[in-house]
């Protein structure tokens, strides 16, 4: 029973990585202590119940970890937060850059997707930070957000 719980909040991990991948990167290390424990029988089984209780309510609800800025209040903001270094004000300003930026259906279309693009670029550079890759991650998180 314990490795079918495990494999399906595996599952939920994975579905939702793309959204916010060091989010759920710290829940997937968080899942693999406690598989580690049961197994090392370390801990009795109604602890380990409450333990996956506790990861699936975080992995449900991220706003459940108190580790977020009161500004930091939306999964788009939060995903942008985790993903800069939590950088309150750069992950701010990529989300105001990208909010206002944004064209109904940009998703997969290559001029609006560039103009999300070039918002993001604008952000970053406003803090010093000129990377082809982040500008690039940052993209791909925006494109998995369903607030943008």
């Amino acid at each position: 029973v314990a490795e079918t719980i495990e494999n399906i909040v595996r599952k939920l991990i994975i579905d939702e990585k793309p959204t916010n991948p060091k989010y759920y990167e710290r829940m997937s290390v968080l899942l693999d202590e406690i598989i580690r424990a049961r197994k090392q029988e370390a801990i009795e089984y109604a602890v380990y119940l409450k333990e996956i209780e506790e990861l699936i309510k975080k992995l449900k609800n991220t706003s459940v970890t108190d580790s977020y800025p009161k500004s930091i209040g939306t999964k788009a903001k939060r995903a942008l937060y985790d993903n800069l270094d939590n950088n309150e004000k750069l992950a701010l300003k990529v989300h105001e850059n990208i909010d206002t930026r944004k064209s109904e259906g940009w998703r997969g279309t290559k001029i609006k997707e560039r103009q999300v693009k070039l918002a993001i670029v604008a952000a970053l550079e406003e803090f010093g930070i000129v990377d082809e890759k982040k500008t690039d991650e940052i993209l791909e998180l925006a494109k998995n957000q369903d607030e943008y």
